[in-house]
C-alpha cells in the first residue's frame, strides 16, 4: 500500500510541476465561464445582446447548449449558492437540473429556489441567428450545410453584417452556394437591393421566391422588373421538376400496375382464362407482408424481406388450389370460368375478414424504405415508390429469365402459341397449366408485398386493381411480358398525367376510352402474340 500511495503522491507532483498544466487552466475556464453567466444574468436586456455574443464567440463546446437553454428559459442560478444550473423538467413544485458547467445531475430542487435567466422576444429572435452562427463554424460540413440553409430568410440586421465574411472563410462551395442565398434574401426583403436579385434568379427555394414576389410589388419600377424577369425563370424551372415529379409518380402507379398485371398476362396468355380472383391473390400477398410483421414485431425490415417469398409461395399455393378446384372442370367455358372465379374472390375476401378483420391493417414501412430522396428544392422522390419501382423491374427481369432460359418457360411459350402441337409434342399441358397458374398467383402475392408498402391492407385491396391489370394486359397484348411492361408504364404515367386537371375518376373514363380506341386499331394489342392459335 506504501509503495502504490507513494508513487500516486509522484505522479500528482509531476503533473502539478508540468508547464501550463490543468489545475489553474480548468479553474480559469471556470471561472470565465462562471463570469459570462454571471454577466447575462445580471445584465439589462440591452446589455445581454452583448453577453450573447461573447459567449457565442468563446469556443467553448458548452456555449449553444447554455443559449439554447436561455433561449428556451431553462437557464437559471440557485439562489442561495448562486450555483448556475439548467432545468431538466419543470413540471410540478420541485424542478430537476442539473449544473450548467459540468451538466452534473443535481436531482429536484423546488422552483422557488431557482432564479430564471429571463429572455425576451427581440433577444430570442438574435438568438437563432446566433446559434446559426455558431453552427457555421462547425468542422462537420454537413452541420454548416444544414445551418447555411436554414437561415435562408431568417437573417437577421446583425447576422447580415457578419456573413460576407463567413462567405469569404467558407471552403465547401455548397455551403457557400446557401450562405450567399441567404443573405441575398435579405438584402432583397429588408434593403431592396437589386444586385441581389440576380443572385436569386433560378432559385427553387420558398424563401427566396417570395422575396422575388415582395420585390415585385416594390415602388421602384427596376427592382420589381428584375424581380419579374428572375421569377420568370424561376416558374420555368419549377414546371420541369412539376413534370418531373408528375413523371416519378406515373411511373411508381405503373409499376404497380405491371406487378399486378404481370402475373395476369402469364396465366390468360397461356390457359385463356379470365381469372376475376387475380386481385384477391394480390390481397393475400399483402396479408402475408402483415402476417410477417405479427410474428416479428420490431424487425420490419427483416418482415418484408421474408415476406417476398412467403408472399409468392402463399399465392401461388392458393392459385394451385383455384386451378385444381375451379378452372380445370370449366376449360373452353370463359364465361363459367369468369362467373365462378368472381365467386372465389367474393369467398377470399369474406374469408379474410371473419379470420383476420374487415377494417384495414397498417403495415409498417421499415425505416431504409422511409423519407425522400431530395434532388432539389423543389423536387423529392419517395423512397418506398423508389423500390417498388426497382422491385417491379427485378420481377420482370426474373419472371423474363424464366421465360427465356428455363424447360418451364420453352413448354410455356409453347402451350401459348399451339396448344394441341405442344401435345402432340410430349409436353403435357396440364402440368404446365398448373405451374403457369401457380407462377402467375405467386406474382400476384408478390404485387401485395410491394403495395402494402404504398397503402394499408384490407379485404378489398386487389379489387382496386383487377380492372386496371385486365386493361394493362389487353393493351400490351395477351401474353406478352414486354408488352405488358410497355403497357403498364404506359398507362400509369398518362393516368398520372389527366388526373390534375380531369380528376381521379375521369381520368379512368378517359383512359378506358383511349384503350379501346386503340384496341380498335390494334385489337391484339401492341405486342400480338405469334403463332398458330394466334392466327385463329
Amino acid at each position: 500500500m506504501g509503495i502504490y500511495r507513494l508513487l500516486s503522491h509522484l505522479l500528482l507532483a509531476c503533473c502539478l510541476l508540468w508547464p501550463g498544466f490543468t489545475l489553474a487552466q480548468v479553474q480559469l475556464e471556470r471561472t470565465e465561464a462562471q463570469q459570462l453567466l454571471t454577466a447575462l444574468a445580471d445584465s439589462s436586456f440591452a446589455e445581454k445582446k452583448a453577453v450573447v455574443n461573447r459567449i457565442a464567440g468563446s469556443g467553448d463546446d458548452r456555449a449553444r447548449y447554455w443559449l439554447e437553454s436561455f433561449g428556451a428559459n431553462k437557464l437559471g442560478r440557485i439562489e442561495d449558492s448562486g450555483q448556475f444550473i439548467i432545468v431538466l423538467s419543470n413540471r410540478g413544485r420541485n424542478w430537476t437540473v442539473e449544473d450548467a458547467l459540468t451538466k452534473e445531475n443535481l436531482g429536484e430542487i423546488s422552483r422557488r429556489d431557482i432564479d430564471t435567466i429571463r429572455v425576451n422576444n427581440a433577444l430570442r429572435n438574435e438568438l437563432e441567428g446566433i446559434l446559426s452562427v455558431i453552427d457555421l463554424k462547425s468542422s462537420d460540413e454537413d452541420q454548416r450545410l444544414t445551418a447555411a440553409r436554414a437561415l435562408k430568410g431568417s437573417v437577421s440586421g446583425t447576422l447580415a453584417e457578419r456573413l460576407p465574411t463567413l462567405i469569404d472563410e467558407e471552403q465547401s462551395a455548397d455551403v457557400q452556394a446557401a450562405l450567399t442565398e441567404a443573405l441575398a434574401i435579405y438584402q432583397v426583403e429588408e434593403q431592396g437591393d437589386i444586385t441581389a436579385v440576380a443572385t436569386l434568379s433560378g432559385s427553387l427555394n420558398s424563401e427566396a421566391r417570395a422575396a422575388l414576389q415582395q420585390a415585385m410589388r416594390s415602388d421602384d419600377p427596376a427592382l420589381a422588373a428584375a424581380a419579374a424577369k428572375a421569377m420568370e425563370s424561376i416558374e420555368q424551372k419549377l414546371k420541369l421538376n412539376r413534370a418531373a415529379e408528375t413523371l416519378y409518380f406515373g411511373l411508381s402507379l405503373g409499376s404497380v400496375l405491371v406487378l399486378a398485371a404481370i402475373g395476369l398476362a402469364i396465366t390468360f396468355g397461356v390457359m385463356g382464362v379470365i381469372n376475376m380472383a387475380h386481385g384477391e391473390l394480390i390481397m393475400l400477398g399483402a396479408y402475408t407482408t402483415w402476417g410477417m410483421q405479427q410474428l416479428l414485431p420490431g424487425q420490419p425490415g427483416l418482415a418484408l424481406v421474408l415476406s417476398i417469398p412467403a408472399g409468392f409461395l402463399v399465392a401461388a399455393l392458393a392459385g394451385i388450389a383455384i386451378e385444381r378446384t375451379v378452372i380445370q372442370h370449366l376449360k373452353g367455358r370463359p364465361l363459367e370460368t369468369l362467373l365462378a372465379t368472381f365467386g372465389v374472390s367474393l369467398i377470399l375476401q369474406q374469408l379474410v375478414r371473419t379470420v383476420v378483420s374487415p377494417l384495414n391493417r397498417t403495415v409498417i414501412t421499415p425505416d431504409w424504405m422511409s423519407g425522400s430522396l431530395m434532388i432539389n428544392e423543389a423536387l423529392s422522390l419517395t423512397l418506398n415508390r423508389l423500390y417498388v419501382i426497382g422491385f417491379a423491374l427485378v420481377v420482370f427481369a426474373g419472371l423474363m429469365l424464366i421465360m427465356r432460359k428455363t424447360r418451364l418457360g420453352l413448354d410455356v411459350r409453347a402451350v401459348t402459341q399451339n396448344r394441341a402441337m405442344a401435345r402432340s409434342m410430349g409436353i403435357k399441358a396440364t402440368k404446365v397449366d398448373i405451374l403457369t397458374f401457380g407462377l402467375g398467383s405467386g406474382v400476384a402475392g408478390l404485387a401485395g408485398v410491394a403495395l402494402s408498402q404504398i397503402t394499408n391492407v384490407g379485404p378489398n385491396l386487389g379489387q382496386a386493381y383487377i380492372i386496371d391489370s385486365f386493361m394493362v394486359v389487353v393493351f400490351g397484348g395477351v401474353g406478352n411480358l414486354w408488352g405488358t411492361l410497355l403497357a403498364g408504364l404506359s398507362l400509369g404515367t398518362i393516368n398520372q398525367l389527366l388526373e390534375p386537371w380531369a380528376g381521379a375518376v375521369l381520368a379512368k373514363i378517359l383512359v378506358l376510352v383511349l384503350i379501346i380506341l386503340f384496341i380498335q386499331k390494334r385489337p391484339r394489342g401492341l405486342f400480338p402474340q405469334k403463332g398458330r392459335a394466334a392466327e385463329g
